[in-house]
């Protein structure tokens, strides 16, 4: 097995990589590039946790700012999104110890997409999540 490129065949290197590790070659792996690949691997289940609380904590807004246009359609947003996040945490369990820093992150987009979809000034939402974790999480709980 010849040493294929990262840059050229992607594919083929990940294939390459997984039978070097299966037989133990590890003297022959692309170390940098599967560090990177790694990295890229955790970074990307951040950005999953982040987008489902930004749309999450951004119909919660919109819920609330904008009662004459709630509709179906919110609610199965904000359903989706509640059922899909506890999945994720479990798929992750250490992202859990960055809630907080999540829900700050995830507000702040989530204040800004309220704004530009609903027209509002971003003034007119709290500068700071006006929910805890649990309390956007409660399938129970619409704003008012």
């Amino acid at each position: 097995m010849g040493a294929i490129q990262y840059e050229t065949d992607y594919y083929g290197w990940t294939l390459e990589q997984a039978e070097l590790i299966k037989s133990k070659r590890l003297d022959e792996l692309d170390f940098d590039h599967l560090l990177e690949e790694l990295e890229s691997m955790g970074a990307s289940e951040k950005r999953e946790l982040l987008n489902r609380l930004r749309v999450l904590l951004m119909h919660l807004l919109k819920w609330q700012y904008q009662p004459e246009f709630r509709g179906r359609s919110w609610v199965n947003t904000i359903r989706e999104q509640r059922r899909m996040i506890p999945v994720h945490l479990k798929q992750n369990p250490s992202l859990k110890g960055k809630l907080d820093e999540f829900m700050l992150d995830g507000y702040e987009l989530g204040r800004g997409g309220a704004a530009d979809e609903t027209g509002l000034p971003e003034s007119t939402f709290p500068p700071e999540c006006p929910w805890s974790f649990e309390q956007a999480m409660n399938p129970d709980f619409m704003p008012d």
